[in-house]
């Protein structure tokens, strides 16, 4: 099975799906509005709005939207990034109608109740705090401010205590953020299961299709970059040095993001075989862990290395890490290196595929960029054409060493 459909309703929403023999269904709706679209006093406004949506809609109350999702055995969930927010949920196939019809109220019709909305300003606060605790997970934030400094894509999704405070103060502070940003032409619904085409289509219409775009959508703002790469180190409560290193890279859709995809598995990908963690962990036994992602942007896009170490040792880890970047840059992969190179990646590949909530997740995301969905085994066709000589070129224009910022907590 696994076809791909695609249809656009008359204004503008994107509409993707694709049949599994699953009887579960996934549908969902990834709207492109995220941290990236707020002005510096509302920052925090997308995630703020993807919390409180599920505090009541003008047909359904807090406790009814959880009800009539578990109620019926279904899950769902919401996340915000840079540049999306997504409200999606998991359910039985006989379900599919309720579902997106409560994902579409709760999208077009929050009433943001000031009472219900405070109770979570409170728990996004706490949310807050719970992150300056978690040195691994705030060093992302401080590190996307470092290289994007000037840009919104600087600002933490979470947003701060005094914009949350200022965002929360009246309903219609997020409401008029909403009809300047949630428009049709920014919207995917997304879904994967074993129901028909005309069922997802004739549902869409009916939910979807009366949405108009009602003030002048503001364009993401460009995302500048600090003038030169540098180190900088932030003293903070920890027994251990947490280090983040990296550099600007290639943006969604550039001809390159796929070399630079294969090329970030070798360097520190999810795999034990991965360079750094031969070198960090298995050879010198300096950390438990040490990844390296490669995040492509709508426009731009960055990398990075991120470990911990016992601060005695942090020199010697940023030696090792350096070590491994100038080794891509000077050496060209062997056939058989890069064979075995691919060879994984395909395995990793058909693994993840395996997990239809992330299948449709990224589905929705590269309908949102590329108004298309490929399947793997397209995007891993694609990859097997990278020739060694090419990872070598895209190694030497990202990993530079004087494009390179280091970021420590110390």
């Amino acid at each position: 099975m696994n076809e791909t459909f695609y249809h656009n309703l008359p204004n503008g929403v994107q509409i993707v799906h694709r049949k599994t023999s699953s009887p579960v269904v996934y549908v969902g709706i990834m709207v492109g509005a995220g941290t990236r679209h707020e002005l510096p006093n509302e920052n925090g406004m997308a995630h703020y709005i993807e919390h409180c949506v599920f505090k009541g809609t003008e047909h359904y109350t807090a406790r009814q939207i959880i009800n009539h999702i578990e109620g019926i055995g279904g899950e769902i969930n919401a996340y915000t990034t840079k540049e999306e927010t997504t409200f999606y949920a998991a359910t039985l196939r006989n379900h599919f109608r309720t579902t997106l019809h409560l994902l579409a109220d709760m999208v077009l019709h929050p009433t943001f109740n000031k009472r219900e909305t405070d109770k979570e300003v409170t728990v996004i606060l706490d949310e807050i705090e719970s992150y300056n605790d978690s040195p691994s997970e705030l060093i992302y934030d401080d590190f996307e401010n470092m290289i994007f400094e000037g840009s919104s894509l600087a600002m933490p999704i979470l947003g701060t205590k005094k914009t949350l405070r200022r965002i929360s103060k009246s309903p219609d502070i997020a409401l008029n953020w909403m009809k300047t940003h949630y428009r049709p032409e920014r919207m995917v619904l997304f879904v994967l299961g074993n129901i028909s085409t005309q069922q997802v289509i004739s549902t869409a219409e009916k939910e979807l299709g009366n949405i108009s775009s009602t003030a002048s959508a503001t364009s993401a703002a460009s995302a500048a970059s600090a003038a030169s790469a540098n180190t900088r180190t932030f003293h903070r409560h920890t027994h251990q040095t947490h280090i983040m290193l990296g550099s600007h890279a290639y943006p969604i859709g550039h001809p390159k993001q796929l070399t630079m995809y294969l090329l970030n598995n070798i360097l520190g990908g999810s795999s034990m075989s991965s360079r750094l963690y031969l070198s960090l962990r298995e050879k010198h036994g300096l950390v438990y862990n040490i990844d390296s992602q490669a995040v492509p942007l709508s426009d731009t896009g960055y990398w990075n290395i991120y470990l911990a170490c016992e601060p005695q040792h942090k020199d010697q880890c940023l030696e090792l890490c350096h070590k491994e970047l100038h080794k891509l840059c000077e050496t060209t992969l062997t056939t058989a290196q890069l064979q075995r190179a691919l060879r994984q990646l395909e395995g990793q590949m058909a693994i993840s595929a395996e997990n239809q909530e992330n299948n449709a997740l990224a589905m929705a995301k590269q309908m949102l960029y590329y108004h298309h969905a490929p399947a793997w085994q397209e995007t891993l066709a694609k990859v097997k054409e990278i020739t060694p000589t090419q990872l070598q070129d895209v190694a030497n224009e990202v990993y530079a060493p004087d494009k390179i910022y280091v970021l420590l907590y110390d």
